[in-house]
């Protein structure tokens, strides 16, 4: 098994002991090759090399904006797959801030202890075929947002350029802040799905392939708890930013059990496709990452598209 070690040195909890310890594993067991992203898209052109290459495996320790480039650098658009393309894994090491797309999967969030659920699970040869969303011609494995989500991503951004650390307080803070500068704006997004009636007067709105859409440390928060990586998109749509019902559908979002019901909320876990509208050009984050600003994103659930080396999944059914 030919396999590249994609290592973002600069992702916050990666280490140059854990990434040694990662690769004796691989090496014990796989012809490796390690790479050090360099530059911001590097993922991607590693990625796709290893894929033009025919690699079996590539291995990315970092965290989801790493992941999200390494997904997008090798994995063929729909329109542009004539089947021809090699195909590599994928298995992950968290080493982000969040990791939101390995927990999802079911990988410990301690690297250690990720890498010898790897190790097993390339021993036992399981691999899970997962769907994955396009946000126009961008693939995201977990959410993408318009508006407050897009802000938020936007600050956070600003402040790891700044030399400022992505911790969860500075995530309550910046949101809290994005919140109240928002909350003083016009709702202008609209939402169409085939076969509803269209959403308007939308303030913010998430796109989801998975749940949790994101962790508080380490308590998971479930925007649409009925969507899975093997379902279609979940939308999750807000038209009030009122603080009390903000607080309450807070509460909800935190809940061990959390299914968000609100009559300013408009809320489906099993679509196949979103177009949202704006009349002004509003914030797009995808996978965490400010993408910048659009007039019309169209969302679409892709099914059974990327081969992953995770747990699978527990099947539990979500009540709408």
């Amino acid at each position: 098994m030919r396999t590249l070690l994609i290592v973002n040195p600069n992702a916050t909890s990666t280490t140059p002991a854990t990434r040694d310890l990662l690769a004796h594993a691989l090496e014990s067991r796989t012809q490796l090759t390690v790479a050090h992203t360099q530059h911001r898209g590097h993922a991607a052109e590693l990625a796709q090399w290893a894929s033009t290459n025919e690699m079996d495996l590539i291995v990315v320790h970092g965290g989801d904006g790493t992941v999200n480039e390494t997904i997008n650098g090798f994995l063929p658009l729909p329109e542009l797959n004539d089947g021809q393309a090699w195909l590599p894994r994928l298995g992950v090491i968290p080493g982000g801030s969040a990791n939101v797309f390995a927990r999802a999967l079911g990988i410990s969030p301690d690297p250690v202890t990720a890498t010898n659920q790897l190790i097993d699970l390339l021993t036992l040869e399981r691999d899970r075929k997962i769907g994955l969303g396009l946000a126009d011609d961008r693939w995201f494995t977990f959410s993408a947002g318009v508006g407050l989500d897009a802000d938020v991503c936007e600050a956070i951004d600003n402040s790891r350029a700044n030399g400022h650390a992505a911790t969860p307080a500075r995530y309550i803070r910046t949101t809290v802040r994005q919140f109240f500068r928002a909350r003083r704006k016009d709702p202008t997004i609209r939402i169409e799905i085939p076969g509803f009636a269209p959403v308007g007067k939308v303030h913010y709105a998430f796109i989801t392939n998975a749940s949790p859409w994101t962790y508080l440390n380490s308590t998971p928060v479930h925007t649409n708890p009925g969507t899975t990586f093997e379902t279609g998109l979940g939308v999750f749509a807000v038209r009030s930013m009122s603080v009390a019902p903000t607080l309450l559908l807070a509460r909800q979002l935190l809940a061990a059990n959390g299914n968000p019901k609100s009559h300013n909320l408009f809320r489906e876990d099993d679509v196949p496709s979103v177009r949202v509208t704006t009349a002004e050009p509003i914030g797009l984050q995808i996978d965490g990452d400010f993408i910048g600003k659009r007039n019309v994103v169209d969302f679409t659930s892709v099914p059974d598209v990327l081969d992953v080396i995770a747990p699978q999944p527990n099947r539990v059914r979500i009540t709408p």
